[in-house]
């Protein structure tokens, strides 16, 4: 009787499996899809508003309508102590998602000083640094004590 080794039997399953995968494949499989239309105007339909602020942490969410263009997006935060002079930003990288109208962005702001006022204004941005057109107003939040969080119902 001949005996047979686990690892060659399990890497002969693996390349089976691959193989059949390829073979069987979607055509979009690895492909990178080109641009969507880019939306004649993007708007921000809810927000921007502090979804919680915990430490030395907040987290700022929006929703937009769908800004088209490429897939990859950033939503991007500028903000500081100064309404006038918000010279500090936080991003957070998203893919859009081609089937729906909306899109929802948040950002972490880390690093932030307990019970201090920090105002703020939102976009979003495509990964190639071109910009969706849209800005909010000024907004402003204070972070909580140390120990304590704000979570204001939605």
């Amino acid at each position: 009787m001949r005996s047979f080794s686990v690892n060659r039997v399990a890497t002969g399953l693996f390349f089976v499996v691959v193989a059949c995968g390829f073979s069987h494949s979607n055509t979009a499989f690895g492909q990178i899809l080109p641009p969507t239309m880019k939306a004649d105007h993007v708007k921000i339909l809810q927000g921007p508003s502090l979804e919680i602020a915990v430490d030395d942490l907040a987290i700022l969410r929006w929703t937009v309508n769908n800004p088209g263009g490429l897939d990859d997006h950033y939503a991007v935060v500028h903000y500081g102590t100064d309404p006038k002079k918000l010279n500090q930003m936080a991003k957070s990288h998203i893919r859009l998602n081609r089937e729906h109208s909306e899109t929802v962005f948040r950002v972490r702001m880390t690093g932030l000083k307990p019970k201090t006022t920090y105002y703020y204004t939102v976009t979003s941005i495509e990964s190639n640094g071109v910009t969706d057109g849209e800005h909010s107003s000024v907004r402003q939040f204070t972070t909580p004590a140390p120990g304590q969080r704000i979570a204001p119902e939605t």
